[in-house]
């Protein structure tokens, strides 16, 4: 089973940015975790990749439904407000949960709602780093 793990917009300053909400660990250390969470589930892999980019999302989302069997997302601030992630989503036919690193529901209020949790299976927020493992389990639950 093949994952793609999407993290979007300043993700790439985990660590950096805002450490009481988002963790002090940089980013790098988060991508070895989600791949070691992955490996020891056994039968998954995965490819994490970053973009501060919504196109690039999108396109990454497309491509995903030829090349994986599911996705997890970070869409970041694009959670909030990108009907084009949105549409994406349900567009590839393939499961997508999404994730966050903190609770957005405990959060500013632009923050709390998600404009692409509708088009997901699921979303998984608040636990930090431990939210890609609980959506690598999910996925895994759901695929298998």
């Amino acid at each position: 089973m093949n994952v793609l793990v999407i993290n979007g917009p300043n993700l790439n300053l985990t660590g950096e940015r805002n450490p009481a909400q988002y963790g002090s660990e940089n980013y790098q250390t988060l991508v070895e975790y989600i791949k070691s969470e992955a490996a020891k589930i056994g039968y998954v892999e995965c490819e994490v990749i970053q973009t501060n980019h919504e196109g690039e999302i999108i396109d990454k989302l497309h491509a995903a439904r030829n090349e994986f069997s599911g996705v997890i997302i970070n869409a970041g601030a694009y959670t909030h407000y990108s009907y084009a992630i949105t549409d994406a989503i349900e567009a590839i036919k393939i499961p997508v949960i999404e994730v966050h690193l903190s609770n957005i529901h405990a959060r500013e209020e632009f923050r709390r709602k998600s404009v692409i949790a509708p088009a997901c299976k699921g979303s998984i927020a608040g636990f930090g780093k431990v939210s890609y493992k609980a959506a690598l389990v999910a996925l895994a639950g759901i695929i298998a």
